[in-house]
């Protein structure tokens, strides 16, 4: 679920409702990274301390990293792994949206499903494995945004050969 509310007390609000659900005290420290992170999405651990420590400047950088571990792991926010990147946080969850990312500058887009419904895909099996019941599959694309696309002519599309 993505939390988006149009007053920072109403967004506070739903952070803290969905804290005490989880059975985690509302403190400061979490509710500055859930902020960071709504924020900033696709933030990386550095980028929503930096965030934090411009509301709280006595939060230590682990401290950060030791929320954003627990919020991920009570499904508060989500961990973006790319290639060649840190981990990135997103407090759009439960979803199963997927991400592209630019391969020139970085940039990540949130992708909806490419078909159907969450999990999106349908495994092909392997002879022999053991099949499960998929309830998620990341999706990630990469190729060159609008930005970086003419900057690279040779990622251009080619044109179609007569």
């Amino acid at each position: 679920m993505m939390y988006t509310a149009a007053t920072p007390e109403a967004r506070e609000a739903r952070w803290t409702a969905a804290l005490h659900a989880a059975d985690r005290r509302v403190t400061r420290q979490r509710l500055a990274v859930l902020a960071a992170v709504e924020r900033l999405p696709h933030a990386t651990a550095d980028d929503a301390a930096s965030a934090v420590r411009a509301d709280l400047p006595h939060i230590t950088v682990q401290s950060v990293y030791v929320i954003l571990a627990d919020l991920t792991d009570i499904d508060l926010l989500r961990r973006i792994a790319t290639p060649h990147s840190p981990a990135r946080y997103e407090t759009r969850v439960g979803d199963n949206h997927h991400h592209a990312v630019c391969t020139g500058c970085g940039r990540i887009e949130d992708v909806d499903c490419a078909v159907g419904h969450a999990p999106c895909l349908t495994p092909e099996w392997a002879p022999g494995a053991s099949r499960m019941t998929i309830r998620i599959a990341e999706v990630l694309y990469q190729g060159l945004c609008d930005d970086c696309r003419p900057a690279a002519p040779s990622h251009q599309p080619s044109e179609p050969q007569e």
